[in-house]
């Protein structure tokens, strides 16, 4: 096993080589250099971040893997935005009214409208009631005179169902006396195209809006060959009218007193517009109905029960999130790919790290989907899986910002043993590019070695903030839990030279133990000595980073904190030396990361009772947040609503926690 393996590596070595190389840090992307200043032993430093502000309107979102809706108007029910992955260019696309749709300030892409008695009616005019059928599937009611509106948005999702488009259902029920003959249409402006991977960048063609022979409102680029193209089709006869980039579908129809008519309107996406109005003629011949019921049926089986109906919604709002936004399939090959996030309000964009998908984004997913948790798995191993650990990758692994991690390696082990041991699926072991991507890890670990004492060293933190010392707490109690994997699922040979994860955790407890005298203060340290023992003095806690010449770092990252030790079988959650490591931690709310490290700590269930009251974005993870739970910046992050699902699912189920 171990010479097939390597012979198949040699054909990844210079994949390898390139992702070592030092190909400069900022790749044309503009950000913004913010500082993220943690008070207290927390870590005070500059960090290449792009935060972006939470939009200014209450977005309805929904999608499926293929398509995005990040974007559906509270007050109109409009959809101003609608996006999709292509792998070819690295990047999300993204059609909307126009530039600023993320503000509410351009021209909706698609909204509805009703003509009654020759006068248009649109949905701003009158209140709407928004509902989330299983949480995910928006609907509305509203009251138009005397008719009654019921509407549904949803991207089809389920067996047969799984289609790269999205309905926009109207059931109107007539309360009046008297017969109605009414216009029901859908309208929009196609004014902006762009493609994004953490900033989003114009198309430089113009846009083409015209009608094809069968129907269908087709909008493009003018170029060729196009990335994308939307196709937009009525359930039954309707008149469309044109006028430049904006279009109108009309539909007529007539409801007798007390009765009740539906019209739906499908739009969908392709790589090019024939393949676009081929599936939006799909979504018709199948009819809306049969596929929203698949749809619901699909999405309720995802769903994860507590016995808490608060604790519920928290987790499968943010389990949804991450398994529809932190996961996508790219328009030009079907395929499977792992991004930060989908939201465009997100900084992070379409690019990954190996830690962010590995642990957070696929435990969330297995919790609903084992099948796709496995697919992704083997998707990570074979797109990024040639170099471990080396930095931030774009959607297809190619190396977007270099920076090495030694979580990012030890990520692969981890969560190919999660699986294993939530599925039982131990034949995962035998896919050959999870082999070969496992027996990378174990060289890449010996690498990383110190010649002396069995621990290991980094670069950056999973956030990619420079690690203080080269030799981490949270990083070497990640390795020391891949060594363990490595153990039992290499081959007997290699397993006999894979370093003794016992050993590595004796040197934590050895090197990384700082005994503070009686009155000492806390707050970062340097120079201090490492302790021998945790109980010497009482007074022993944990440092964060150390460089094994005497230097250490208290200050807590908090994507690297202690209080994930015990996930990795470290420590303990009882143990001493950690809780008052955890204990001196600044646990002010400012990073939902920390927040979704605390519920493995001893304050879990008072974590669980805030998270409950938090408003984050929506409902939906944001990665800087204020004291009160409220997004700051980077709303929309699915990878870490994936982190945020799992921790409150393990602190529940695994831990007995209660809010």
């Amino acid at each position: 096993m171990r010479s097939a393996a390597l012979d198949r590596m040699n054909l990844r070595t210079v994949n390898r080589k390139l992702a070592s190389r030092d190909v400069g840090r900022y790749w044309g992307i503009e950000a913004w250099l913010v500082r993220l200043s943690f008070l207290g032993r927390q870590q005070d430093t500059l960090a290449l971040v792009s935060l972006l502000p939470p939009p200014s309107i209450p977005w309805q979102i929904t999608g499926n893997h293929w398509v995005a809706l990040p974007c559906i108007h509270p007050a109109d029910a409009s959809i101003h935005a609608v996006g999709m992955l292509h792998r070819a260019a690295r990047s999300a696309i993204e059609f909307a009214g126009g530039p600023n749709f993320i503000d509410g300030t351009e021209p909706p892409l698609a909204r509805p409208m009703l003509g009654v008695d020759g006068v248009r009616h649109y949905l701003s005019e009158v209140p709407i009631a928004w509902e989330r059928a299983l949480g995910w599937i928006p609907t509305f009611t509203c009251t138009v005179g005397e008719l009654l509106v019921r509407g549904t948005i949803f991207a089809p999702y389920g067996r047969d169902a799984d289609v790269s488009g999205a309905v926009y259902a109207l059931s109107i029920e007539n309360r009046g006396a008297a017969q109605r003959t009414i216009d029901v249409s859908l309208a929009g402006t196609a004014g902006h195209r762009q493609l994004r991977v953490q900033t989003a960048r114009p198309f430089e063609d113009a846009i083409r809006v015209s009608r094809s022979a069968s129907g269908t409102v087709l909008l493009e680029g003018a170029s060729l060959p196009g990335l994308a193209a939307l196709a937009i089709l009525a359930d039954g006869e309707a008149q469309i009218d044109i006028d430049g980039v904006s279009y109108g579908i009309r539909r007529t129809i007539t409801i007798a007193a007390g009765a009740s008519e539906q019209v739906a309107f499908f739009i969908a996406v392709g790589p090019e517009r024939d393949g676009a109005e081929s599936t939006a003629l799909v979504l018709r011949r199948r009819g809306w109905r049969e596929l929203l019921a698949s749809t619901r049926d699909a999405v309720q089986s995802l769903e994860q029960a507590s016995g808490n109906e608060a604790i519920d919604r928290l987790i499968n709002r943010n389990l949804l999130f991450a398994y529809f936004y932190a996961v996508g399939r790219a328009l030009d090959d079907a395929q499977y790919y792992l991004v930060r996030s989908r939201a465009p309000w997100n900084g992070h964009g379409m690019t990954i790290r190996d830690w962010d998908a590995l642990t957070w984004t696929i435990p969330a997913v297995q919790l609903a989907d084992a099948p796709l948790a496995r697919e992704l798995l083997l998707r990570m191993c074979e797109l990024h899986g040639y170099a471990p650990g080396r930095g931030v990758h774009y959607l297809d692994g190619t190396l977007f910002e270099p920076g090495f991690a030694l979580e990012g390696v030890a990520g692969y082990p981890i969560a190919t043993d999660r699986y294993i041991r939530d599925t039982g699926d131990d034949r995962v072991v035998d896919e050959p590019v999870l082999a070969d991507t496992l027996y990378l890890v174990a060289d890449d670990l010996e690498a990383r070695r110190d010649k002396r004492i069995p621990l290991y060293t980094t670069e950056v933190s999973p956030s990619g903030v420079p690690a203080p010392h080269p030799f981490t707490l949270h990083a070497n109690a990640a390795a020391a839990h891949a060594l363990d994997v490595l153990k039992r699922t290499l081959d007997e040979d290699t397993a006999k030279e894979i370093e003794d994860p016992d050993a590595v955790r004796a040197a934590i407890h050895r090197h990384f133990i700082v005994e503070h005298p009686a009155k000492a203060t806390s707050g970062a340290t340097s120079g201090a000595t490492a302790g021998t023992s945790s109980g010497s003095g009482g007074r022993s806690t944990f440092a964060s980073s150390i460089d094994l010449a005497g230097a250490t770092s208290e200050a807590d990252d908090p994507s690297a904190s202690a209080f994930w030790l015990p996930i990795y079988e470290a420590v303990p959650r009882h143990d001493s030396t950690y809780r008052r490591t955890v204990k001196a931690i600044d646990v002010t709310p400012h990073s939902l990361t920390q927040q979704c490290a605390r519920l493995i700590g001893p304050d879990a269930a008072n974590v669980l009772q805030w998270l409950r009251r938090a408003t984050l974005d929506g409902g939906r993870a944001a990665e800087v947040i204020d004291a009160e739970g409220m997004a700051v910046a980077n709303g929309g992050d699915a990878s870490l609503s994936g982190l945020l699902a799992w921790t409150a699912w393990y602190a529940v189920h695994a831990l007995g926690e209660r809010p």
